[in-house]
């Protein structure tokens, strides 16, 4: 059975919210293509439109845009995704997958590009920690401490 951890990032609010892919979901995005927009309906966003914008399997090697087919391919690279060079003009022979969603992938990155009726943030509600951190920003700056 496949399972996918979807990274879905909103562009207005610039925050990103996960939802777990599995079973019909994860059956919806296997053999799209980085680039292609699909109905987010099946992720539990009713009346969202997510564009996948890459992704990676689960040895963190990442899937890089315009290369053809399934799989795994070693590329010539000089910069870009997949491959950071550290001296100028630098190229080195990395991994990296191709541009189809096989059920080697654990994670896809999209972004909404269509929204629905109700919010994001309503959609997911909020985690533990991330109200302590709200609260901790909103708080008093000053601190009393004992020396």
């Amino acid at each position: 059975m496949v399972e996918f951890k979807v990274v879905v990032s909103d562009p207005k609010t610039g925050r990103a919210y996960n939802v777990d892919a599995s079973g019909g979901a994860a059956g919806a995005i296997v053999g799209k293509r980085i680039g292609d927009e699909i109905e987010a309906g099946p992720l539990g966003l009713a009346g969202y439109k997510i564009q996948i914008t890459g992704g990676s399997d689960q040895t963190g090697i990442t899937a890089k845009k315009g290369v053809p087919g399934a799989g795994r391919k070693k590329l010539l690279l000089a910069g870009g995704i997949g491959f950071h060079p550290v001296v100028e003009g630098e190229r080195r022979r990395k991994m990296v997958r191709a541009s189809e969603i096989t059920q080697e992938f654990v994670q896809i990155n999209a972004r909404v590009t269509a929204y629905g009726e109700k919010t994001l943030d309503e959609l997911f509600p909020k985690v533990e920690g991330e109200e302590k951190k709200e609260k901790a920003k909103t708080g008093p700056k000053a601190r009393v401490g004992k020396k």
